[in-house]
């Protein structure tokens, strides 16, 4: 009897991949996961305080900003990124509380090494996703689907933004591995130049990334899941077959209502509990101790969308 539940748990099982071979579940991250005000605007007020946004830097993003005027103003707000022009690269490795580099958290500079100003990290907003989106996503990695943010905000703060959604489903007793295809930025010498490299994540490029994902990871596109809460999503809700709007605005559930989207409301906000805090900055202490640096550097760009 015992032997025979065993094997009808391994059908049930089998029959549960079977079902969700080739499908994957696509969120927007701002207004559908995560409640407004964007992270980048919230990284931005949070620099602007701390003044660590030269003067230049404003006269960078208006000129760059009268050079996508042809684009369109919605190019002008997601594509330009002059703000962040000449400062040190940060990413979601960073530890959150950390203040400075590792070079001079103890305020003294190794012998022979050059005389230069800290590194100052700036805290990265910490996102407090919607309850009912997080069961969401658990429902689908239960049902076995891939899930891939695709957000607009800059890349740095979405992984981190999936960094804490993987901690807050492993406090629910569920692993996953979120991907992330997000708006990056131009290095040099280790700062960000403010150009955006290759498409900023919005509009049509998030329909173009799911296409490509759906080819790398042999997706189905007429049996996957989107989820997005702004008209600049509707490309990528159109991609797939199971489209939902989530806190749409007015455009975007006219276009729901007309084609037969599901419509979600979901406002029901949840605190960064002690518990995902510790298990995010455990798995970080894990990866920064298993993986070399060089290996960690061609996974991530291995992820990432080209």
């Amino acid at each position: 009897m015992k032997e025979r539940k065993e094997v009808e748990g391994v059908k049930e099982v089998n029959e549960v991949r079977e079902k969700s071979e080739g499908v994957a579940a696509f969120f927007d991250l701002d207004g559908t996961l995560v409640a407004l005000p964007s992270l980048e605007r919230r990284l931005f007020r949070a620099l602007r305080y701390q003044r660590a946004i030269g003067a230049k830097n404003y006269f960078f993003w208006f000129k760059e900003a009268l050079r996508l005027v042809p684009s369109g103003i919605n190019a002008i707000f997601q594509a330009n990124k002059m703000y962040l022009r000449g400062m040190n690269i940060f990413d979601e490795r960073d530890e959150e509380d950390e203040q400075f580099s590792s070079s001079h958290k103890s305020g003294h500079q190794a012998r022979g090494q050059a005389s230069t100003p800290p590194r100052r990290i700036p805290r990265l907003p910490v996102p407090s996703f919607f309850v009912q989106a997080i069961e969401r996503v658990a429902w689908h990695v239960k049902q076995g689907h891939p899930i891939v943010l695709v957000s607009g905000t800059l890349e740095p703060l979405a992984w981190g933004a999936a960094g804490i959604l993987e901690a807050e489903l492993a406090g629910r007793g569920i692993a996953a591995a979120i991907r992330v295809c997000a708006t990056r930025l131009e290095e040099r010498d280790g700062q960000w130049t403010g150009r955006v490299l290759g498409d900023a994540m919005f509009g049509e490029a998030k329909a173009r990334a799911a296409m490509r994902l759906a080819e790398e990871m042999r997706l189905d596109l007429t049996q996957c899941y989107a989820y997005g809460d702004s008209l600049h999503d509707r490309w990528l809700l159109e991609a797939v077959g199971k489209p939902a709007a989530v806190n749409p605005s007015n455009d975007l559930a006219e276009i729901a209502r007309r084609r037969g989207w599901a419509l979600l409301r979901w406002n029901k906000e949840t605190e960064l509990t002690q518990r995902t805090q510790s298990s995010q900055r455990a798995q970080r202490k894990e990866r920064k101790n298993n993986d070399a640096p060089l290996e960690k550097s061609v996974l991530r760009r291995a992820e990432r969308c080209a």
